[in-house]
């Protein structure tokens, strides 16, 4: 009934047949491999579904333009995806640099670290000395913790930033416990962990002169926790902190990388002695829209827009510059779905729901989004 009803809103008639047939056999091919498993779809509705009605939007001339940019540039991201990309994320980031650590304390090349019994047990320690830390719900701490059973302790992954003082303890006395260092036994590095950044504004920005964002939140958290426990503190004072994103868009790490050489110069109060970024996926340069590139789907971001999504995001759009909505949060102007959300910076075309009011254009959504801004 769906691919029916597709073919009547883009006119595959039966005087073509083929082309109807070869786009039904794309679309059943992506629906069952990647589109259905979206997780904010609801009852009844698949992708499908979605798409009939999130194509009826558009003009008839308009609907061919719509629908090349779903079957042409649409990058979805699935579980599967992400969870390939945290099970690599300890072996193929967090690994390297530790045994790079424990080559340095032995005094030996890097691949050598693993020849010896001793060497192992060096890289072992540095390993547990190494804190790990969800930023959201989207680090995926349930997942990272399974796959990583027997390479991680679960006294070393904190869900979330927010630590109480007795969960610090906690971890405190673990470590000391695993390593064997008594009191003095600190966390030497820590990666702070999430699933997505594009613009790289939720984790570190400044809004008329004033820093914001997840990681300045975590570092005032680590200062206050370390002037109230003093010496029982386990993070060192000179720790290695690691921004590590399972996926990055390439604004996203240019401007984290820019923003930290920034705050190391600016911040009186640092918690941490270096920082470095990571990634498990860096999204090219050239997924970005452009109006030159992207002719067609631009013109329909211009012409297919309610500026009410605009004023229910203002607060947050402001603080990035940005006068509308049409290419998404911070203008990143990305093609890009997750398979647990749309993120606010791609394409509004994709997730925007808009009623339409004062004679604007209703938006209606192809990927639903969960939106904790509006």
């Amino acid at each position: 009934m769906a691919l029916g009803l597709l073919a009547e809103i883009m006119g595959w008639t039966a005087d073509d047949g083929a082309e109807a047939t070869r786009e039904y056999a794309w679309l059943r091919l992506m629906s069952a491999v990647k589109y259905d498993g979206y997780s904010d779809f609801r009852a009844g509705v698949r992708f499908l579904e979605s798409l009939a009605t999130w194509l009826q939007q558009f003009a008839s001339a308009d609907r061919r333009a719509a629908y090349d940019f779903v079957k042409n540039r649409l990058v979805y991201l699935s579980f599967p995806e992400l969870q390939r990309l945290i099970e690599a994320f300890v072996p193929e980031v967090v690994t390297p640099t530790i045994r790079a650590v424990a080559a340095e304390e032995m005094d030996v090349r890097p691949y050598e670290v693993w020849s010896t019994r001793a060497g192992f047990d060096i890289f072992r320690r540095r390993l547990r000395r190494t804190l790990f830390v969800g930023m959201s719900d989207g680090s995926r701490i349930d997942t990272l913790r399974r796959t990583n059973a027997e390479r991680l302790s679960t006294e070393q992954i904190a869900p979330m930033m927010n630590i109480d003082t007795a969960k610090w303890r906690d971890l405190a006395a673990k470590l000391a416990e695993d390593v064997g260092a008594g009191g003095g036994a600190r966390f030497d590095h820590v990666y702070l962990v999430d699933d997505f950044t594009a613009s790289g504004t939720t984790f570190i920005r400044q809004v008329d002169g004033v820093w914001k964002g997840k990681l300045n939140t975590f570092n005032a958290l680590v200062q206050h926790a370390r002037e109230e426990m003093g010496a029982a503190f386990p993070i060192a004072s000179d720790y290695h902190l690691h921004v590590h994103h399972y996926i990055s868009s390439h604004q996203a790490r240019a401007a984290l990388l820019d923003r930290l050489v920034t705050a190391v110069a600016d911040w009186k109060e640092r918690s941490f002695a270096k920082v470095d970024v990571t990634e498990g996926l860096l999204l090219p340069e050239g997924l970005k829209l452009s109006k030159g590139a992207d002719p067609a789907i631009w013109d329909l971001s211009e012409r297919y827009y309610d500026h009410a999504l605009f004023k229910r995001l203002e607060k947050h759009c402001r603080e990035a510059g940005q006068s509308d909505m049409r290419r998404g949060y911070a203008e990143c102007a990305l093609p890009v779905v997750l398979d647990h959300n749309t993120p606010n910076n791609s394409l509004s075309l994709l997730w925007a729901d808009t009623l339409g009011d004062d004679g604007a254009h209703p938006m209606r959504s192809l990927f639903r989004r969960r939106d904790r801004h509006g």
